[in-house]
């Protein structure tokens, strides 16, 4: 979590984002995979490999910047919860944030676990956004209860 703070009212500005190591090492691979690709263009050799350098730097590239975009990927304040993506943030008050709870899902021996916010928006369309340890930069178990304390009436 980059910033929150707890009061006995609640939380008052809650944030959560992507972790900063995780984004520089995506900018930082994706440059060394470009880096490497256009060595094998500059040799003339080795066309698949270029075809999979450029995908592959593409790809490190748009996650390196969505989570450079994405921040503070999910912001929680007394007035709603706001959440940023590649395009512009959008808001959702509190009363129209109908469900906040933790799903768990096991597979191959290990759990993992989302945290789900079930909202409708003002034209009535219902919006279910899903987070997980990466988008938020913390275990989603522990983001509930501090989202929670930030609704009024807890």
């Amino acid at each position: 979590m980059d910033n929150f703070t707890v009061s006995d009212q609640g939380c008052s500005v809650c944030r959560w984002s992507p972790p900063p190591a995780l984004v520089a090492t995506l900018w930082i691979a994706a440059a060394a995979v470009g880096t490497w690709t256009a060595a094998l263009a500059l040799s003339g050799a080795d066309a698949p490999g270029q075809l999979l350098g450029i995908v592959t730097a593409s790809g490190l590239a748009v996650w390196a910047f969505w989570g450079t975009r994405a921040r503070p990927r999910l912001l929680a304040d007394p007035d709603g919860v706001t959440v940023r993506g590649f395009g512009a943030p959008h808001h959702h008050p509190w009363p129209l944030v109908q469900n906040v709870r933790i799903v768990r899902t096991r597979r191959f021996g290990l759990t993992s676990s989302l945290l789900e916010i079930d909202a409708v928006r003002a034209d009535g369309t219902e919006r279910l956004m899903l987070f997980g340890r990466l988008d938020l930069g913390a275990d989603p178990e522990d983001v509930l209860p501090v989202l929670l304390a930030a609704r009024p009436g807890g």
